[in-house]
């Protein structure tokens, strides 16, 4: 029978200076505090000390008679039948420092909600939340429309921003049936009704309850999700351009001026407001928060990508532009396109720091992994669209040496040289939510739908550069996948929203969990 897991007050004092020294959550390398002389083997070697504000301390015992630990807040749940202490410390929010240190014996098994036994003395340690009840829980009653519309958040253009890129996706199709195109532009109407709707139900969240709009914009979390508007416009761009305007640049000029104009001014508008949105965020983030290396997620990325995809928009509009303007839109495109994959590649050595130095995050968070996929996915993409609308003649110095030919040639090397990093981060991300699938629904889900759209979008641009139809099968295949996964995910999605799974205090973007 095991010993009992000592457990200290609150920030009592009786707790050794040198051993709270050693509780901290995110001391180096998780060093374990020192055994002295006269401690005995106690397979837990410590004392448990927690303080969170929207949490509540429970002892339980478990049937196995063995001690373990759960910690919980907002949806970042960690089964103790497959936890490290580790894992449950890289769940703790910024504002549960200091001092948490679960060490628990590592075979440990914690089932919570079973018949206690009372023939073992074994103790587990269980913060409860709201979250960690099921959606059906009785502590959890049924809210109103307007109380849930409160936490109606601006993840929620995560939707609007899939929809329009499996649209674009199934126009790009490289083996086309009777219908296809369709069915994409089916979906593409669909996805205009779903931004409506979405922007509609944030207005009245704005009106029904001032000055949420600015409590979201500069929240910590929720604030970083702000973009995904942008990166929704830019899908409706391209898609109007895809299933509005006829393929053919002599038969668009003449049958479809107004709306190339049109298109061509929403480019240039687009391109201001999103250079100012990733200046003014950044800049925000910087002065008004602190982040620790170990909090690092891949929406950090998320305030440069709207400007990035400027370059991706250049790619599909260009062609149809006239010659005139067409020059200016790949500059400006391959400008925006150079400065979000800069700042990509700098959030993604503090991405590999934390995972180096904390590992994999919660299981809850690990499905965010898949925006790491984007950046150099989109980047490919719009080398291999801006090179192909340059003009035949493109000749900048008149020379014969650096000319559209040559440019196209460059651009597959480079799109496949980041087509490769984006195959890299799929695999890191899909091994992660493997290893440990998320429980409960969140609106992050998406993250594994639309970088994939960018990263099977690049894949069919390769294959169709190089005239490789095995490549084309294996983005045929690719998007086989990715419409399965989104059908998965909005599934899910609309029976989070039936069983209040999201759109609940503490379970949505505008409550900090990790």
């Amino acid at each position: 029978m095991s010993a009992p897991l000592r457990v200290s007050p609150l920030f009592s004092s009786r707790v050794d200076p040198e051993r709270r020294r050693h509780s901290h959550p995110f001391s180096p390398l998780h060093s374990h505090p020192p055994r002295t002389q006269n401690t005995p083997e106690d397979p837990f070697q410590g004392e448990t000390a927690v303080s969170s504000s929207q949490s509540s301390l429970a002892e339980i015992e478990t049937p196995s008679g063995r001690p373990s630990a759960e910690y919980a807040s907002g949806r970042s749940s960690t089964e103790c039948g497959d936890s490290h202490p580790e894992d449950l410390e890289k769940s703790l929010p910024i504002h549960t420092i200091p001092s948490v240190r679960l060490q628990i014996l590592r075979s440990g098994r914690c089932h919570h909600g079973d018949q206690q036994d009372k023939n073992h003395s074994g103790r587990c340690i269980q913060v409860k939340s709201a979250s960690d009840e099921p959606p059906s829980s009785p502590t959890r009653p049924h809210l109103g429309i307007r109380e849930r519309l409160a936490h109606f958040t601006w993840a929620w253009y995560t939707v609007t921003m899939s929809t329009g890129g499996l649209s674009l996706l199934i126009h790009a199709q490289p083996h086309q049936f009777p219908g296809l195109r369709h069915i994409g532009l089916a979906v593409y109407v669909v996805n205009l009704v779903l931004f409506v709707l979405i922007t509609a139900a944030m207005t009245a969240r704005f009106v029904v309850f001032p000055g949420t709009f600015l409590r979201s914009v500069t929240h910590p979390r929720e604030g970083f999700f702000v973009p995904t508007f942008f990166l929704s416009m830019a899908a409706i761009i391209t898609s109007t351009q895809r299933y509005c305007v006829p393929p053919d640049p002599e038969v668009a000029q003449a049958t479809a001026g107004g709306l190339l104009w049109a298109i061509q001014v929403a480019f240039w508008v687009y391109v201001v407001v999103t250079t100012g949105v990733a200046v003014g965020q950044y800049s925000y983030v910087f002065a008004a928060h602190s982040f620790g290396l170990q909090t690092m997620m891949p929406t950090w990325i998320l305030p440069v990508f709207p400007i990035m995809l400027s370059g991706t928009i250049a790619s599909v509009i260009s062609e149809s532009q006239p010659a005139a303007a067409r020059v200016c839109i790949i500059v400006a495109g391959l400008t925006c396109q150079g400065l979000g994959i800069a700042v990509a590649f700098m959030m993604y050595a503090h991405m590999v720091g934390r995972l180096m130095q904390s590992g994999l995050p919660n299981r809850e968070h690990r499905t965010g992994l898949f925006m790491c996929v984007g950046p150099p996915a989109f980047t490919a993409l719009a080398f291999i669209g801006m090179a192909r609308g340059l003009p035949e003649n493109f000749d900048h110095d008149m020379d014969g040496l650096v000319d559209a030919a040559y440019i196209g040639t460059m651009s597959l090397v480079g799109a496949g040289f980041l087509w490769a990093l984006s195959f890299w981060w799929f695999g890191i991300a899909v091994l992660a939510v493997v290893q440990s699938p998320p429980k409960y629904f969140h609106l992050g889900w998406w993250a594994a739908v639309f970088p994939n759209t960018g990263f099977t979008l690049a894949t069919i641009s390769l294959g169709t550069a190089f005239r490789n139809e095995g490549i084309l099968w294996f983005a045929t295949a690719m998007s086989v996948l990715l419409l399965l996964t989104y059908l998965f995910v909005l599934y899910h999605h609309v029976r989070a929203v039936i069983v209040q799974e999201i759109m609940y205090p503490g379970r949505d973007e505008d409550v900090e969990d990790h």
